[in-house]
């Protein structure tokens, strides 16, 4: 066990700043003072940055972080801020780590017991949510579909029997292939098509996901956010079903211990009768 107090002898620490998803005055004072501090910003891309950062008036040296260069850019920001540089990391829009590069650079302060603290700022899914008139308490956030049509099949199955609104992100130009899956597999639910989030056409299209479907393509522009309500039927889970889920979630990395207990709480079994079929 580990216990990091981010502000603690102004030692080394990383920043995670989030970013506007689209409209520019939602970036915080906090993160322009924050910023103002720093000797190095990392960006997923440097340009976009860049742009922002003049927008601001900021002044700053930029390091690219991306999806192709993470792991090695990660252990260069490691020594750059052992040897006491600030570091921020940016992503283009909204959190890093949230259908974003970040995460081995956060696994590699944290594996080196440097502190990491975020910037709150916008966050696409969630302002999806809150407006999207679907149920709130509990939801699942899953990100991206897979582009290949066959894993993303399995991906949508894999969540299938879930009761907790679903919220995924999507590009244009796959959303109706998307949106077909997902009526073909879960069946004709309640879902809400965001897209354009904080910008001057933003919108929010609401239906059962054979009306989503209908819509003409080409009305479809910007980032997307697509969430669909949760299983509503009464159904019973097979011992399979659980046991497969729990192999799931250890592939993706969870502990066996972690893979159970999530998977109990997304079935609404209780978590020592899973563990038993695990062990039989």
């Amino acid at each position: 066990m580990t216990r990091n107090k981010s502000f603690k002898d102004n030692g080394p620490l990383l920043y995670l700043i989030a970013t506007p998803i689209g409209n520019l005055k939602e970036f915080s004072f906090r993160a322009i003072e924050v910023i103002k501090e720093m000797d190095i910003i990392a960006a997923e891309d440097t340009r976009n940055t860049r742009f922002l950062l003049d927008h601001f008036g900021l002044k700053k040296e930029l390091f690219s972080l991306r999806e192709h260069n993470e792991k090695e850019a990660s252990k260069r920001l490691l020594e750059l801020i052992k040897n006491g540089k600030k570091v921020a990391y940016m992503s283009d829009a909204g959190y890093p780590c949230i259908s974003d590069p970040g995460y081995y650079l956060v696994q590699e302060m944290i594996a080196n017991n440097i502190p990491v603290s975020t910037i709150s700022g916008s966050s696409a899914f969630i302002n999806a949510l809150v407006a999207s008139g679907l149920d709130t308490k509990h939801f699942f956030f899953y990100g991206f579909l897979s582009k290949k049509e066959n894993e993303a099949r399995e991906e949508i199955s894999s969540f299938k029997n879930f009761r907790d609104t679903i919220i995924l992100y999507e590009a244009p130009h796959r959303i109706i292939r998307t949106l077909n899956l997902l009526k073909e597999i879960l069946g004709n639910r309640y879902g809400c098509l965001a897209r354009e989030l904080t910008k001057i056409n933003e919108e929010y299209i609401r239906g059962t996901l054979e009306e989503l479907s209908q819509i003409e393509e080409e009305s479809l522009k910007g980032e997307m956010v697509l969430l669909i309500e949760g299983n509503k039927e009464e159904t019973k889970t097979s011992d399979e079903q659980l046991i497969k889920r729990v192999d799931y979630l250890t592939n993706l990395g969870l502990t066996k211990k972690d893979a159970i207990s999530v998977t109990a709480e997304e079935y609404d079994i209780n978590k020592n009768y899973i563990k038993k079929l695990i062990l039989k």
